[in-house]
């Protein structure tokens, strides 16, 4: 059997968190880490070392677990007594904030830094503690094994001297509090955004010792921290900053899972590490799934093979927190436990389960790493999150703290009466029932779970639904408005009030990929080694995708440019989703006033909600805009004859600048409803609907969108929109006034034919040549000479004074422009 050695660096693909750490021992996954020999005992009096009860007097306090901690009453004093069993194991240091500074946007249970290290003994009668970090893998009886192992040699980061020798030198008395207290070192690292930007590490002033705690897996010890911010103007010296963080050193399997490699086709969070052996010709970059370790109890392994449902031996999980206001947890619960049908695509019943916390409970911490959270945020931000912390080695995922803040009920109440307010009369209201608000959070609970199982987005879920089944309540019952809660679809805003779509079924929902993705990452097969494994996985992939469409993946996170796989969009057709959902927006405003009516808020919520129409309003244009010139991609496996990269349809590009000229530059009169406008907006504030304009405008004729555009004719041909039709259909669309018997043009029509011009001088006179010296310049400046006669022909056929003046400053303006000045 092989044997590798690990030297990690973990790279986490994230959506909501980032982790990092890594992993010094070697082995195959399948295989034992054996322990670090156990070394024997130093003289009594050599270097410092003393008998151990002159040092672990009758005054300590003691506690057993992973390690013995022993402390003095006011914790002045905390030693460890480390088992020599445990040196050379793999652990997680992960620091958490217990108490947040009040105004900083953190909160008491988000993590603040995580990375593995490991133990073992070092000169002079010491233990030193060395990060690991991750980064390579090499075979043990491969000769490169020793390079591999010379380069990557890990850090020291806190070196402890030995105090005294435990009971037949079997374990070492170490002191523990200067590594606890000490600023910057590793108990007490903060890699948190709004805390580092704030905090100045060297004035971290006091460190108190709150609590130290063992547990069977962990060894947890809460810091309170008295410091100052960092200087600024107002404040030279800063000014006084204090909360409190729990240090935990995490213990990790022993045998590491057996890593699942990743597919593409798939969308999990992953770790890298790159492989080195002596057979190779180039190094190999293996990325392994982050997933909780499920496993049937040793008595149904036999059921579990044969295909039947089995309960796993450790199920997954979560507590709610007990800060938890109570008429939510029941939604919070129900989010959490839709999962359980996908795992039972995976061959496992009541596999992850959600319970309210024991309060009165003794024997139970919110502090012992074998529990996870859902940690309740009392914040105005409107927002959760999923993260995990896992083991590195293998991505084993060892326990999560999803975050969820207060205000994401204000996020959700908006988007539902946007999305669902002309199909649901309870989304009419300016406060929601407890039911309807309870099933909201239901569904985000669904998805913030399902990226502490390791699930990516899929942006591209819901592009594999057809716009027109979105209306139709068979489909929907069937399948949902997207098959994947990972997607951001939010709710279904095509459907139409004549449709009679229930609640139901506008609302996400766990849907056939999320079933799938379960599936790939957690069906167990046996195979002998992770090699292996992805053989047999990557022939199942294909087979599934070839017999289900709708589990497809669609990154759009990491490639951002296939129009397939956008935020807040549905069905296969953008320009026809959305023009269904601008009927809807233009539904939502005419009923603003009466929706938002509150005594209280003096139009405040009407103010809110008429600023997310706008956003979304222009949500839905860019979703139509990034089909033009763009290209699908698709992954496609070895000896797929298909092509990976194809235009996006001609036919879906033409019909996006007809969306565009409907929906954009035909002035959408409806945004500027005065019964609306009026109360919310001051007439002098930039205008929403010329600005929206403008920058249409400018993103079609931007440079990128037009290399774009010639680059798939240059490869496509009339597969793709030509760059001469696309130039063609805009001015068709923003001139077609100039054609008119008798013109006369409103301001807006004025503002949009001027930002035109602005667009086609910012190529023609662009300092880059990659703009002047292309195509798209050389027919831009033939469009415009001939803007410049239309112009001089309509000048004769207007007697408006602002349309004429306008006409005339459009005409200087082009030969301006062509005559190079």
């Amino acid at each position: 059997m092989k044997r590798y050695t690990y030297i990690p660096l973990a790279i986490l693909m994230a959506s909501c968190a980032v982790f990092k750490g890594g992993h010094k021992k070697s082995t195959k996954p399948a295989a034992a880490v054996a322990a670090t020999p156990a070394t024997p005992a130093a003289p009594a009096s050599k270097n410092g070392v003393k008998p151990y009860a002159t040092v672990v007097t009758k005054s300590l306090s003691k506690q057993d677990g992973l390690f013995t901690i022993l402390t003095s009453k006011d914790l002045d004093s905390i030693y460890f007594e480390v088992p020599d069993t445990l040196l050379g194991r793999d652990f997680m240091l992960v620091n958490r904030l217990k108490k947040a500074p009040a105004g900083y946007g953190v909160y008491g249970g988000e993590e603040l830094d995580a990375g593995n290290i490991y133990l073992e003994k070092g000169p002079n009668e010491t233990i030193v503690m060395k990060s690991n970090l991750v980064v390579a893998a090499a075979d043990t009886s491969d000769m490169i094994h020793k390079a591999v192992m010379e380069s990557n040699q890990n850090p020291v980061i806190a070196t402890f001297k030995i105090l005294a020798y435990g009971k037949d030198s079997a374990s070492y008395v170490i002191d523990a509090l200067k590594f606890l207290k000490e600023p910057g070192g590793p108990a007490n690292t903060i890699k948190n955004s709004q805390l580092t930007k704030s905090m100045d590490p060297k004035a971290l002033k006091e460190v108190f010792v709150e609590k130290a705690k063992a547990y069977p897996l962990n060894v947890e010890v809460v810091l309170t921290k008295n410091g100052n911010t960092k200087p600024s103007v107002t404040s030279p010296l800063g000014t006084p900053i204090s909360f409190s963080t729990s240090a935990s050193l995490v213990l990790l399997p022993k045998v590491p899972m057996q890593q699942r490699f990743v597919d593409n086709r798939v969308g999990y969070f992953a770790d890298m590490l790159t492989e080195f052996g002596d057979n190779q010709q180039r190094a190999v970059k293996r990325e392994f799934a982050v997933r909780w370790r499920l496993e049937p109890k040793p008595e149904d392994v036999e059921k579990y093979k044969r295909g039947e449902l089995v309960e796993p031996a450790k199920p997954i999980v979560y507590y709610i927190d007990p800060n938890t206001p109570k008429k939510w947890r029941k939604y919070l619960i129900l989010g959490i436990n839709d999962w359980q049908v996908a795992f039972e695509k995976a061959g496992f019943k009541n596999a992850i389960i959600a319970k309210e916390w024991p309060e009165n409970d003794s024997t139970m911490d919110m502090d012992d790493v074998r529990y996870s959270f859902l940690n309740y945020f009392p914040s105005e931000v409107a927002n959760a999150y999923g993260p995990n912390i896992h083991d590195l080695r293998s991505g084993e995922i060892i326990q999560t703290h999803i975050g969820w803040y207060h205000n994401v009920m204000t996020l959700l109440r908006n988007w539902y009466m946007i999305q669902g307010g002309p199909n649901d009369p309870q989304a009419q209201h300016a406060t929601f029932s407890d039911e309807l608000m309870g099933q909201l959070i239901r569904f985000v609970s669904s998805h913030e779970v399902g990226h502490t199982l390791g699930l990516r987005h899929n942006f591209g879920s819901s592009s594999t639904t057809p716009v027109d089944s979105l209306r139709s309540i068979a489909y929907l019952r069937q399948h949902g408005h997207t098959p994947s809660i990972m997607d951001y679809a939010r709710f279904n805003y095509v459907a139409q009030p004549q449709d009679h779509i229930p609640q139901e079924l506008l609302f996400p929902r766990i849907g056939e990929y999320d079933q799938w993705a379960i599936e790939w990452g957690y069906k167990l097969i046996y195979a002998p080694s992770a090699a292996a494994d992805k053989k047999i996985m990557d022939k199942e992939v294909t087979k599934r995708l070839a017999a289900n469409p709708r589990l497809w993946f669609g990154d759009g996170e990491s490639r951002k440019d296939d129009p397939r796989c956008m935020t807040e969009d549905l069905g296969d057709d953008a320009a026809k989703a959305n023009t269904y959902g601008i009927e809807n927006l233009k539904r939502v405003v005419a009923n603003l006033p009466a929706w938002t009516k509150d005594d209280q808020a003096l139009n405040n919520d009407m103010a809110t909600v008429f600023g997310e129409v706008q956003e979304t309003y222009q949500r839905y244009v860019n979703h139509v805009i990034t089909n033009i010139g763009t290209t699908n991609y698709t992954v496609r496996p070895q000896g797929d004859p298909n092509p990976a990269f194809v235009p996006v349809p001609k036919a879906k590009q033409i019909a996006a600048v007809k969306f565009i000229d409907e929906q954009v530059f035909n002035t959408p009169t409806w945004l500027l409803d005065p019964s609306v406008t009026n109360k919310v907006e001051m007439p002098a504030t930039k205008n929403f609907v010329s600005t929206i304009q403008k920058k249409v405008m400018t993103s079609l004729f931007s440079g990128d969108r037009l290399n774009f555009i010639q680059s798939n004719e240059r490869r496509f041909g009339d597969k793709a929109l030509g760059l001469s039709a696309f130039i063609s259909m805009v001015h068709a669309s923003v001139w077609s006034d100039l054609k008119q018997p008798s013109v006369k043009m409103d301001t807006y029509r004025r503002n949009l034919q001027k930002s035109y011009l602005t667009a086609l001088n910012n190529i023609v006179a662009s300092p880059s040549s990659i703009d002047t010296e292309s195509d798209a310049a050389s027919l831009l400046k033939l469009d415009a000479k001939a803007i410049n006669a239309e112009v001089k022909l309509a000048m004769g056929k207007t007697s408006d004074a602002i349309t004429k003046a306008h006409l005339a400053d459009i005409s200087g303006r082009i030969e301006k422009m062509l005559s190079n000045k």
